[in-house]
């Protein structure tokens, strides 16, 4: 895993932005996040089925092959749990072990590195991070773990979300908070922040990092474009001067953190297919800076 990451959810499913293969996801990209994962009729149980269809008669041989072919070239893919319409409820021990089972299955299957938990209605931090435990044992230290929260999930450590990713820090790779879709939010020095601003980032990043989360494991999440979501977009310009502000203190907006990361992860979008239809501009903008990064 490069030491500045740049993560892109991939759309297995059409709409409306440019289809995509595996291999035609950007260079930029150091993680793919497969989109998505469904639930089963066996609680906690996911499972995986590519949308041949929809994606132009791409097969699943060759989907595994691409798979790979990104992992030589350096890659990272995980699959993605959850989304907006996930409906994947971890809440016993049965169902956490299910999760794990499942998951490590489609592991196994289709090649994955890991999982990404991006569950949008909340989750049950004993068993998502008993579930995560069970997975990282099957699994091995190599396994990729990343996490999509919404901003409303990250504003306090007693939140589900920000308790698991504390309960299984050991073993996180990164948390990319969505900074879209969102209502105004608090940021670390208590004070109001909404979207659209370098504050809105640097304010809220900050409560994950000085709420025990390393700077490795914070990334910030943005659409690729006004299509990738239904508010929150702001240009890549915004997405940079937010990283620097947060890497090296510098493009700050009113709010200055107290110190620098400068081991902040990076950042992720949705989506490498949205990015691809408005011309690459997010990967060529936002994830050159990314690697640029000290």
């Amino acid at each position: 895993m490069p030491k500045h990451a740049v993560t892109g959810y991939w759309q297995n499913f059409n709409n409306g932005a440019q289809v995509q293969k595996i291999s035609d996801v950007q260079s930029q990209y150091d993680i793919i996040a497969v989109a998505f994962a469904d639930a089963t009729s066996t609680p906690g149980a996911v499972s995986f089925s590519l949308d041949s269809a929809g994606l132009g008669g791409y097969t699943v041989d060759q989907f595994k092959a691409d798979i790979k072919a990104k992992q030589t070239a350096g890659k990272k893919v995980i699959i993605s749990i959850g989304g907006q319409n996930g409906t994947v409820s971890v809440n016993d021990s049965a169902s956490a072990a299910n999760f794990a089972n499942s998951v490590y299955s489609l592991m196994q299957t289709y090649g994955f590195d890991g999982v990404d938990i991006d569950l949008e209605n909340g989750l049950n931090a004993t068993y998502m991070s008993q579930a995560l435990r069970s997975l990282s044992a099957k699994a091995g230290s190599s396994l990729v773990i990343t996490m999509a929260p919404q901003t409303i999930d990250m504003q306090s450590t007693s939140n589900g979300y920000f308790q698991t990713a504390l309960n299984i820090k050991d073993i996180l790779t990164v948390v990319n908070m969505q900074y879209y879709n969102s209502g105004s939010m608090l940021g670390c020095d208590g004070k109001v922040y909404s979207q659209g601003s370098v504050d809105f980032l640097t304010a809220l990043a900050c409560i994950q990092l000085e709420g025990g989360l390393a700077p490795s494991q914070v990334g910030l999440g943005l659409p690729a474009s006004t299509s990738g979501a239904g508010s929150g977009y702001v240009s890549p310009t915004v997405v940079n001067n937010a990283l620097d502000c947060l890497t090296k203190a510098t493009n700050c907006g009113s709010f200055k953190p107290s110190k620098t990361y400068p081991d902040l992860r990076g950042a992720m979008t949705w989506s490498t297919n949205w990015d691809a239809s408005a011309g690459n501009a997010w990967s060529n903008g936002v994830g050159a800076h990314v690697h640029a990064l000290p």
